[in-house]
């Protein structure tokens, strides 16, 4: 229950709230905690914050204050990998990452959470990598006192599969390379490709173990594709080969090599022709041309999705299609763009 009293009848009295005070251009920030004990020199300060009224609570057995609100909902919506500290500024609650690694917000149970009255979750874009400690979401309950069974509702939705936002981190994979194209393999002319995929895998904190080159020859890549596995690598990125020339016979060859599952085709370019397929527990990923041409492509959306535990196959590939075009913006920005923000 809230009672209103004039500001110069609190003196003596606790805030039931933080006081938010903004200085456009410098500041923006409570000024005054809940809980602070209003003195007589506080009366001016208050009243130039707009504060005529203060409320006094008086909590009913089926309320809840905000700052208890939002320790509830936090707690609901912290997956693996999320730390946040019980200490609400302005009756909000920063989720952060407790390690590097990779964002994914389960957005139909966000949606679902957010459908509840006086309540809010808002968070960083799914798949998104992040830093240790970085804030990654925040949560508060909009009202200053509320019914107590909404939020309990709030977090059990959040709560239900196991939390809305969580970080998993990325393994560390041994990557084999195989570099397609009889130009290529006969010294035609000068392999790009190795150098640009050593350097999107070394980014996420894996290691190329080897790199071979084989001529388009389905039989001469399915060997290569199988000597890797031999020599111990758990990742493959094959390069080229991939569009509709009757030379490019990459899918055959990961196919001939072993493949159990072979998805080709992505929503999102550049990079429709990407090859998703494993042989076992161990990806391989086929990289079209256009890895050569573009800073960033699908490649960079679905690697440390991989990386991360993910098995990317058809459906996943269907649904990068949401903000899977990109925009070959003359400076590129990525990943501070729209590419690959979809659900």
């Amino acid at each position: 229950m809230l009672k209103t009293i004039k500001v110069e009848d609190a003196v003596g009295t606790r805030l039931a709230h933080d006081i938010t005070e903004i200085r456009p251009g410098e500041f923006k920030g409570p000024a005054f905690r809940q809980g602070h004990e209003v003195c007589n020199e506080d009366i001016c300060h208050l009243q130039k914050l707009g504060k005529n009224h203060l409320y006094l609570i008086d909590l009913e057995a089926d309320e809840i204050h905000e700052n208890q609100a939002a320790a509830l909902l936090a707690a609901g919506l912290s997956g693996p990998g999320i730390v946040w500290e019980d200490a609400p500024r302005e009756g909000k609650i920063g989720l952060h990452a407790a390690l590097d690694g990779l964002l994914t917000v389960d957005a139909a149970a966000l949606a679902a959470f957010n459908l509840v009255d006086d309540v809010m979750c808002a968070t960083l874009h799914t798949h998104t990598l992040v830093r240790k400690g970085q804030l990654v979401a925040a949560t508060r309950a909009i009202p200053l006192v509320m019914q107590r069974a909404p939020i309990e509702r709030a977090a059990a939705i959040a709560a239900q599969n196991g939390g809305v936002v969580r970080v998993q981190a990325l393994r560390k994979a041994r990557a084999g390379l195989v570099i397609t194209g009889s130009e290529v393999y006969h010294g035609l002319i000068q392999d790009k490709f190795a150098p640009i995929l050593k350097t999107k895998i070394m980014g996420l904190g894996s290691e190329v173990a080897a790199v071979t080159f084989a001529p388009d020859d389905e039989a001469r890549i399915a060997e290569a594709i199988r000597g890797l596995i031999a020599a111990g690598c758990d990742l493959l990125l094959l390069s080229g080969g991939l569009s509709v020339d009757p030379d490019d016979v990459t899918r055959k060859a990961i196919r001939l090599a072993g493949a159990d599952e072979v998805h080709y085709g992505a929503a999102a370019l550049p990079g429709a022709m990407f090859l998703s397929a494993r042989i076992g527990a161990i990806p391989l990923l086929g990289v079209p041309a256009c890895g050569l041409h573009h800073k960033i492509t699908v490649l960079d959306l679905v690697l440390p999705r991989i990386l991360a535990g993910e098995r990317i196959g058809k459906k996943e590939l269907a649904f990068l299609g949401h903000g899977g075009l990109c925009q070959d913006c003359p400076e590129c920005r990525y990943p501070l763009c729209p590419f690959g923000k979809g659900l």
